[in-house]
């Protein structure tokens, strides 16, 4: 077995007398894509930036490919693509300069960047805006481009803080075909995110964190059958009504949830559990039959919902 580029062993992050990080163990293994899954404020971008040698650590062991970050940042970052939560491209550079510039603080030659760079724009479908600026962008673009020049150096590693908070839904899915093209290149990639069906999407595997800690890991499919029914049904009574409507559901499916927006009904059928609903003389106001999701799990795990 490839020894892993990752190795996090009691890992802690203190400010003052709060632990941002609070001792997370988990290991990522080259060509994997690995997904830390939480609510904001939960500790993944700490840990990013640990991880990305840019912060140090109050405890704990951290290794990077096989290096300690306290010790070697430099040598670290510079096998890294670092994708921050906020892009921070060059706003007086245009498209083509943001990677050629990028790419020369590593030291590559000329001639190296500016044909990684063509290369880079063609994989981000951002060929045909070489000349233009950065403020012509969409949002989707310029996260397309945040992500090209990550790539400027050839990174074992590529890092991503959220990479999609704020994209429309159709800018999300051209940047996860383009993230999934890297992992079938062998790229490792480790993600935060909030967002459910990102995670299910692109981690091969991912810890859920809440408030610094990990409450569970191992991949979307497992974590799901471990952790949730097969389906869920969904209904709604009204705000008013949800909370005396529980009482009536009990009894129907595995286990139930009273949200305040709408009942989650937990069950191997959710259409089994609405006809049961039905036979109860009950009528919500909308119903609907779902598979279960990451979201499902980390509300049995936290008791909270993902994005709140």
């Amino acid at each position: 077995m490839p020894a892993p580029v990752i190795v996090a062993t009691d890992l802690v992050k203190k400010y003052k007398d709060f632990a941002a990080v609070d001792g997370i163990t988990f290991e990522v293994a080259p060509g994997e894509s690995f997904g830390l899954l939480g609510p904001n404020g939960a500790g993944k971008s700490t840990t990013m930036r640990m991880i990305g040698a840019v912060s140090t650590r109050s405890s704990g062991s951290l290794s990077i490919l096989g290096l300690d970050p306290n010790e070697h940042g430099p040598a670290i970052r510079s096998q890294l693509g670092v994708v921050p939560q906020q892009d921070n491209l060059d706003t007086e550079l245009r498209v083509r300069d943001n990677l050629l510039v990028y790419g020369r603080y590593f030291g590559l030659p000329r001639a190296q960047v500016a044909a990684r760079a063509d290369e880079l724009l063609e994989f981000a479908q951002l060929s045909d805006r070489a000349k233009a600026k950065v403020d012509d962008l969409s949002g989707g673009m310029k996260r397309r481009l945040t992500i090209a020049r990550a790539l400027i150096n050839e990174p074992r590693v590529l890092l991503l803080d959220e990479p999609t908070t704020g994209l429309d839904p159709q800018a999300r899915h051209i940047l996860w075909d383009r993230l999934y093209r890297l992992r079938e290149q062998g790229t490792t990639l480790v993600l935060t995110t909030h967002y459910m069906d990102e995670a299910e999407q692109l981690a091969d595997r991912l810890i859920v964190v809440d408030k610094g800690r990990i409450m569970a890991e191992g991949s979307p499919a497992s974590l799901i059958r471990e952790h949730s029914s097969r389906e869920v049904l969904e209904v709604r009574f009204g705000s008013e009504r949800n909370a005396t409507a529980a009482a009536d559901l009990a009894g129907i499916g595995d286990r139930l949830e009273v949200l305040p927006d709408r009942i989650l009904l937990y069950a191997h059928s959710g259409e089994e559990a609405l006809a049961e609903v039905t036979r109860r003389g009950l009528e919500p106001i909308t119903s609907l039959v779902r598979r279960s999701s990451l979201e499902d799990v980390f509300l049995k795990l936290t008791g909270r919902s993902l994005i709140e």
